[in-house]
């Protein structure tokens, strides 16, 4: 069986990450290992036969064999995130098909250069699987994640971030909240800027490579500005988005 071939998975383990993003865990007859930034399609059937298909990204680590893991925000009026987060519980089963993509890839390798992460809201997903990925690899190249959120509540892998910036002092995390931030906080309380953007590049040594993925606006104004305002080399930034321009 091919990696593009449907397959069944079955539902393992449901996370709770924040009110509006919940994990999903399968396991796969046919397993196959994925790299860090890739995604699934998962199709859902109704009984009249009316299909539904939607593309999640990966978010667990390619170390984690037999099974995949994915995060999806609830969309409003979204059918499918509706279904997948009322309707669907540990034991049942889910058709999938995948790994896709092969642009927005990063692997964990002894030759890794210094990493700038950019996300915003869930696009923070794929970027979680790659720092997963080096993790697991235990790889120390010098590693940024700039991560946009509305609020604190909205922290997508919250804890798990934090504790991997205390464990390991080569990452550096970096948030900033657009709407409300926590109490006492001191830290960034804006939507991502150039200032913001050369303060990340600031922490590597050397030009990185660049991953950004969230809403089409935060992407574009976040690329534009490494490549002109950074001179960060256009080959080095790659973009995953999503949402209509401009938000």
């Amino acid at each position: 069986m091919s990696g593009l071939a449907w397959q069944v998975g079955t539902v393992v383990s449901i996370t709770t990450e924040t009110p509006h993003a919940k994990s999903f865990t399968l396991s796969l007859p046919q397993w196959h290992r994925h790299r860090a930034g890739q995604h699934y399609t998962l199709r859902l059937t109704a009984p009249d036969g009316y299909q539904a298909q939607r593309s999640y990204s990966i978010a667990s680590p390619p170390e984690q064999t037999g099974e995949v893991a994915f995060t999806v925000e609830l969309i409003e009026e979204g059918e499918v995130s509706g279904y997948l987060f009322d309707g669907v519980q540990v034991g049942d089963q889910l058709e999938v098909r995948g790994p896709i993509g092969g642009y927005f890839v990063w692997d964990a390798t002894p030759q890794a250069g210094p990493l700038l992460l950019v996300a915003g809201g869930s696009g923070v997903v794929p970027l979680m699987c790659m720092l997963r990925h080096r993790q697991r690899s235990g790889l120390r190249n010098p590693t940024v994640l700039l991560y946009s959120v509305r609020t604190p509540e909205e922290v997508i892998y919250q804890q798990e971030l934090l504790a991997m910036a205390q464990a390991d002092p080569s990452f550096s995390l970096v948030l900033t909240y657009t709407r409300q931030s926590p109490a006492g906080w001191t830290g960034n309380q804006r939507r991502l800027d150039a200032a913001m953007l050369q303060e990340a590049v600031g922490q590597l040594p050397t030009s990185p490579q660049c991953f950004i993925c969230g809403p089409t606006g935060l992407v574009e104004s976040a690329a534009t500005l490494l490549a002109q305002h950074l001179q960060v080399p256009t080959a080095a930034i790659h973009t995953e988005r999503f949402g209509p321009s401009g938000t």
